[in-house]
This record gives C-alpha cells, sequence and structure tokens, in this order.
C-alpha cells in the first residue's frame, strides 16, 4: 500500500471492522460470494504454510491457523495489525502477524511457503509486477498463489446509478482511483484484465485457475452490496503456481 492509503487505514480500522463484520470461519474472497469454505480453491492447508498479504485484521490467516496451518499475515496498517492480534487471542490460535509492505518479503527464506494468499488487497498496490516477483521468490516451486480483487469490469460501473447500472469509466484509464469510506479516502490503481494475466506470466506463474463467482442467491447482503453486483461480476479470482526459480 501507499503511504496515504496506509494512513487511511489506520484511521479506518475499526470502524471498517465493525461495519463489514468480517468472520474467522473460513477466508473470504470478497463481498457477497462463496467463501473457501465452498470453492476450495487452496487445498488441505493442515501442516502446511500460509502467506497472507494484505491481511488486513487477519481473518483469513485465523482461519487458516484453524484449519491447522502454520499462518503469516502482513499489512501496512498498524491498526488492522493490532486488531488482529486481538482477534488471534480471542480465537485461541497462533497467527504471525507482521507489519509492512507485501512486497517487501525478506523476513522468509526462498522456497519456504505453501500457499500465498490475498483477499481485495492487490488494489491497493500500484506495481503489483515487484509483488508477484516476491511472492515467486518464497514460493516453493508448484505452490498457489490465490488472489481476489475487484473485477477489471467492474471499475467501469457507476455503482449507485441505478438498475441496470451505468458505465462511470473508462477501462482504459490507468490513473489511481479515489474513494471515500466514511470521510476517509483511500487509493486504489485499476489492473486490467491483460494486465493481470501478463503480469503473472512475466514472472514465471502458469495460471490453472479464473473465477467469476456470482452473487449468493437469498443470502443476507452485507454492507459492501449494491444492485449492480447482479449484473456483473464484482470480484475476480487467480490461482497461479509458481513455477521453476
Amino acid at each position: 500500500m501507499t503511504t496515504d492509503n496506509t494512513a487511511a487505514w489506520d484511521q479506518f480500522a475499526e470502524d471498517y471492522q465493525r461495519l463489514a463484520g468480517i468472520t474467522t470461519d473460513a477466508a473470504h474472497y470478497g463481498p457477497d460470494i462463496a467463501t473457501e469454505a465452498e470453492l476450495r480453491l487452496l487445498g488441505d492447508l493442515k501442516g502446511r504454510r500460509v502467506l497472507e498479504l494484505g491481511c488486513g485484521a487477519g481473518q483469513c490467516s485465523i482461519a487458516f491457523a484453524r484449519a491447522g496451518a502454520t499462518a503469516i499475515g502482513i499489512d501496512s496498517s498498524a491498526a488492522q495489525i493490532e486488531h488482529g492480534r486481538r482477534l488471534a487471542e480471542a480465537a485461541e490460535v497462533r497467527v504471525e502477524l507482521r507489519r509492512g509492505d507485501m512486497a517487501d518479503l525478506a523476513f522468509l527464506r526462498a522456497d519456504s511457503i505453501d500457499v500465498a494468499f490475498s483477499s481485495y488487497a492487490f488494489q491497493y498496490v500500484e506495481d503489483l509486477g515487484r509483488v508477484f516477483r516476491q511472492v515467486h521468490r518464497v514460493l516453493r516451486v508448484g505452490a498457489p498463489l490465490v488472489f481476489s480483487l475487484p473485477h477489471p469490469a467492474y471499475f467501469l460501473v457507476d455503482e449507485d446509478s441505478g438498475t441496470p447500472p451505468r458505465i462511470g469509466g473508462s477501462y482504459f484509464e490507468r490513473g489511481p482511483q479515489r474513494y471515500e469510506w466514511g470521510g476517509v479516502t483511500f487509493t486504489a490503481f485499476h489492473h486490467s484484465f491483460s494486465e493481470l494475466y501478463m503480469g503473472l506470466a512475466r514472472a514465471s506463474y502458469r495460471v490453472d485457475l479464473i473465477h467469476e463467482p456470482e452473487p449468493l442467491a437469498g443470502a443476507p447482503r452485507s454492507w459492501f452490496w449494491r444492485e449492480a453486483m447482479e449484473w456483473m461480476p464484482r470480484t475476480i479470482i487467480f490461482r497461479a503456481r509458481k513455477e521453476g526459480n
């Protein structure tokens, strides 16, 4: 994350955690869609070392620890990490939560991680190629990087424009995009489908899954819900495996 986003998360962390209501029973990929309990994209985590990038308050890392993994989470926000430590203590699980940049993984040995995971954090990274390369170094050969982020097409939508939603931007826009939550300003970056796919390929990953999940039918809607999510996918999920060093 940029320094501004770090400060924004430090300011908004407690309100966000209260409003979002994210649970620790299963890893989540995004708002109002199936969790890892249903999607099963990570495989059996028992005895495996799992790294979560942009872990926020560590709910997914706690879920990994509950599944028997050695869970490591990294996030730039001190407030989010502190909240996560309280959650882990309440859940009575051991999780290593570190404050830092998700592209700064010097604390990890090469080929030491069995699964890398990120949920909705990569939208705050301008240079995703650097993150992909650093994660590649620490993953074992054949191990997956599984991540979700806002669907590239969803950046086009004016999600408050009614139904059907109207186009509110250009797919080809590459500049930072600012938005507010609770009066706090965040900066996100639009990564096109080709940028994501080719960035993984250049960093020596093999993409073996791309998923565009639909909203859960009949489920209670979260704080994040917008009617536009009925019309196009809000979230995209990639699974890519490390090829040779």
